[in-house]
């Protein structure tokens, strides 16, 4: 499954979140950084969720840019 990733930059870091998976984020230096941690972050989350019986919910989450 390919899920959204939000990620936004901060003060002096940034911080990634996924829309589709609540309470899934990460933050990183880099984005390069917080896109690996948002990576594991997905996998441990939805290992969370399969382990306490929950289902996994499916990417539903489009993204686009928009000219404005």
């Amino acid at each position: 499954m390919r899920y959204a990733v939000v990620i936004e930059r901060a003060e002096s870091n940034y911080s990634a979140y996924v829309p589709d998976l609540p309470g899934c984020v990460a933050v990183g230096d880099t984005i390069e950084e917080v896109a690996a941690e948002i990576r594991e972050a997905i996998l441990f989350h939805i290992e969370g969720l399969k382990e306490d019986g929950l289902p996994v919910p499916e990417p539903v989450t489009v993204v686009d840019y928009v000219a404005a």
